[in-house]
């Protein structure tokens, strides 16, 4: 019988926010475009992709090795971080400064992980137990 390897979502979500915020960290013009947004027209986007990169990855390496109560509060900011990203996609998508495309994938991304935040909460599963 195969061994079954499932990641919690919680962990999922950490890995995933860890592996975008080194992608806007050390390749942001790449990471931009792959979200459809246009680097060339913003030159100033590589700077704020290298901030939000850090951010990530340091919101999804502390979460990663929290455990307990400390791993639920995480999320929770977690949460509110997507939640804001998500808030903000829709803002940008209204004031038309972003493509639909873009936006679509940006709002997209961030109520993805908003979703899985609050399902991993609900269900217990952003709490490890204490080492």
């Amino acid at each position: 019988m195969a061994a079954s390897f499932r990641i919690d979502p919680v962990t999922g979500l950490s890995l995933g926010r860890i592996a975008i915020g080194v992608g806007a960290l050390t390749a942001p013009s790449t990471t931009a475009r792959v979200f459809g947004l246009d680097p060339a027209a913003n030159p100033q986007l590589g700077y704020m992709g290298r901030m939000f990169g850090a951010r990530e990855i340091a919101l999804g390496a502390v979460t990663l090795v929290s455990r307990g109560p400390l791993r639920r509060n995480l999320t929770a900011v977690g949460i509110a971080v997507d939640g804001a990203d998500l808030v903000n996609g829709v803002i940008e998508l209204g004031q038309k400064n972003v493509s639909k495309l873009a936006s679509a994938m940006l709002i997209g991304a961030a109520g993805g992980a908003v979703g899985s935040g609050v399902l991993a909460l609900a269900r217990g599963r952003g709490r490890a137990k204490a080492a």
